[in-house]
């Protein structure tokens, strides 16, 4: 009795995946059914539940318009969905990573954002819905990566945006937080104490935080890894009664000119929210809705060339009449081209046609500087002439060391030459007197 129990249970759970139910369903379907099983027979139906279905059901959630949502994706919420560790007992601590994206496109809603810091933290989704969301439902695919098995799961979280009657609140303020990354801030815990510190400055009826942006999105430089440093978050709440006094002390004067000169300011009430939470009081931001303008811009007529908004492009007809390119290729290439030509031929004429010659140089030029230039070019020859039939012997640092066939040159005079007397002019060959320089002799002896 029991295996036909369990073979007709198998064939219900086939054909109620087959027929697209989730995990949940099928579940609380047979719950429902077959109250009567005994406890061995439930384990058994669980088992092969688990065996047959790995992927989650659709989640809702009902995040209202203008109020921050957050939205923690939990790692022990996947890790069922992965083999467990070869050795049985050892604690599961694999690296998943989530991957989000708007059902049907690569990337999420402009309005929501996600971070997870490492593949061992949990990933947060979160952002502020607006009204024109109210109403359709956002299909998030949320799916998971394990990194030791390289595994997927995935389910689908739906995101069905409420409106709210008192949308927007009129009084936002937007505080920067030096000490806190957003992952930090977005924390139930870490909100609900700042929103209190805010509750007990403001004293508001209702109190809501609007969003949270991290202070690198909004132009924020990563801080040095040294002393603990964070980015910084932007909290951004709303009321509905008039700002504090202490939150108005940033706007005297005295304040503004000490954060113009990167001073703190003095408030009040600081203290109460120092204990935790480093807020920049001069980047504080006071919006209050019900006085801010709205500026409507008239679009300009458009004019000639300007498509309409509603209507197709009409492209030109084909009966278009060909273009004859002759004239333009003669104004382009053939004119210059004959120009260039024209000053060529004058250029050579001028330079090669045009020249004088010797003959009516030595014409035009007076007779007396003929004959000094003939006397100077007879002068210069004889000189030359004279230079080459001396007797004497060029000096040996003007002769060459090498030949041109890499051979050393032997010299003019043996080594037994004295050179020491030969003269270095010419004009000293006719000195009959010579000063000898006397030289030493041996100690105690000078001969004259």
């Amino acid at each position: 009795m029991d295996t036909a129990v369990v073979v007709v249970w198998l064939s219900m759970v086939f054909i109620v995946h087959v027929s697209g139910f989730t995990h949940n369903d099928v579940i609380g379907r047979n719950i429902h059914v077959q109250p009567n099983l005994g406890l061995k027979q439930r384990t058994a139906i669980q088992d092969v539940v688990t065996i047959l279905s790995r992927s989650h059901a659709d989640r809702n959630v009902y995040p209202s318009a203008g109020v921050l949502f957050v939205h923690v994706l939990e790692r022990e919420h996947f890790k069922g969905e992965f083999p467990p560790y070869p050795k049985p007992g050892d604690s599961s601590n694999d690296p998943i990573t989530f991957n989000t994206n708007l059902m049907g496109y690569p990337d999420r809603p402009g309005w929501l954002r996600y971070i997870q810091r490492t593949s061992h933290s949990d990933g947060v989704l979160y952002g502020s819905p607006t009204a024109e969301h109210v109403g359709k439902a956002t299909i998030i695919e949320i799916t998971a990566y394990n990194r030791r098995t390289f595994e997927t799961a995935r389910h689908n979280l739906v995101i069905n945006i409420m409106s709210t009657e008192d949308y927007p609140l009129p009084y936002q303020a937007e505080f920067f937080i030096k000490n806190m990354n957003v992952e930090e801030m977005l924390a139930s815990e870490v909100l609900g104490d700042f929103l209190g510190a805010v509750k007990n400055v403001w004293q508001p009826e209702r109190l809501n935080a609007i969003n949270i942006t991290s202070a690198l999105d909004r132009g924020g430089r990563v801080p040095l890894p040294i002393n603990n440093l964070k980015e910084g978050v932007y909290v951004m709440v709303g009321a509905d009664v008039q700002f504090s006094s202490c939150l108005r002390e940033v706007e005297n004067p005295h304040n503004q000119l000490r954060c113009s000169q990167e001073m703190e300011p003095v408030i009040s009430c600081d203290k109460k929210f120092r204990a935790q939470f480093d807020i920049d009081w001069c980047k504080i931001n006071l919006v209050d809705i019900t006085k801010v303008v709205t500026i409507h811009s008239n679009r300009p007529d458009p004019g000639t060339g300007v498509l309409p908004d509603i209507g197709e492009y009409n492209p030109p007809s084909e009966s278009l009449k060909s273009r004859d390119f002759f004239a333009d290729f003669l104004i382009t290439l053939a004119v210059p081209s004959a120009v260039a030509m024209v000053l060529f031929t004058i250029l050579g004429y001028s330079m090669c046609c045009r020249r004088e010659g010797v003959d009516k140089r030595n014409m035009q030029t007076p007779d007396i500087q003929l004959v000094h230039h003939s006397s100077i070019q007879k002068s210069t020859k004889e000189l030359r002439s004279m230079s080459k039939n001396r007797e004497i012997s060029w000096p040996l640092s003007t002769l060459p060391v090498f030949s041109q066939s890499g051979e050393v040159v032997p010299p003019i005079h043996p080594d037994n030459y004295e050179t020491t007397s030969m003269p270095l002019m010419q004009t000293q060959t006719n000195l009959q007197n010579q000063i000898q320089i006397p030289q030493q002799q041996p100690s105690g002896k000078w001969y004259s």
